[in-house]
Order: structure tokens, then sequence, then C-alpha cells
């Protein structure tokens, strides 16, 4: 979609199965929200808050979640396949079942990486 949405306010948002295909979201602010099976594919989310947000089955395939803050996320069972996670915080975070790990860049910077759960090959 392309959708260009920096700094944009969608706490809580229902963004189930959406199609956010290279939307750029950098700094925006998507506390609880629910993302379960959307595609986010190529999505710049760059500093954008995700903490709580459900992300179960999406697909973050080469997004760059660089700086992002993905405290208390379920990204259960999503496709980070190339995904950048370069300085992103994952504490608390529950990575049961997500796809492509051995590939997401910056794992080396991540915040809290030792309080999040279920670590792919962990």
């Amino acid at each position: 979609t392309d959708a260009n949405l920096p700094s944009a306010n969608l706490y809580g948002a229902n963004l189930t199965g959406a199609n956010l295909t290279g939307a750029n979201l950098p700094g925006a602010n998507l506390r609880r929200a629910q993302m379960s099976d959307a595609n986010l594919t190529g999505a710049n989310l760059t500093r954008a808050s995700l903490s709580g947000a459900d992300l179960s089955g999406a697909d973050l395939s080469g997004a760059d979640l660089s700086g992002a803050n993905l405290t208390g996320a379920w990204p259960t069972n999503a496709d980070l396949t190339g995904a950048n996670l370069r300085f992103a915080w994952l504490d608390d975070t529950d990575l049961s079942g997500v796809i492509g790990w051995e590939t997401v860049k910056g794992k080396e910077t991540i915040y809290g990486i030792n309080s999040a759960r279920n670590i792919p090959g962990g």
C-alpha cells in the first residue's frame, strides 16, 4: 500500500490482516495494536512503539524495525526474514514460532534480548 504515516497515533488500532506492505510508519505509536496476520513486508517501522502489540502471524519480512520498542509484544509465528532489528527493544517479548530469525539483521545490538522468551535456536 505504501501508506505514509510517520509519527501516526494508532494506539490500540485494529489492523488485523491489514495490507501495510512498504508502509512508512517511522516513530508511529502502535502500542497495543492488533496486527495479527498483517502484511508489513518491507515496512519502515524505525523507532515505532509496538509495545504490547499483537503481531502474531504478521509478515514483517524485510521490515526496518531499527530502534523500535517491541517490549511485551507478541510476534508469535511472525515472519521476520531479513528484518532489521538494530537497537530494537525486545524486553519480555515472546518469539515463539518466529520464522526467519537466523536472517534477522542487528541481533547483536538488540536491547533486552536476555528477557525475551522462546528465542529461536536459543
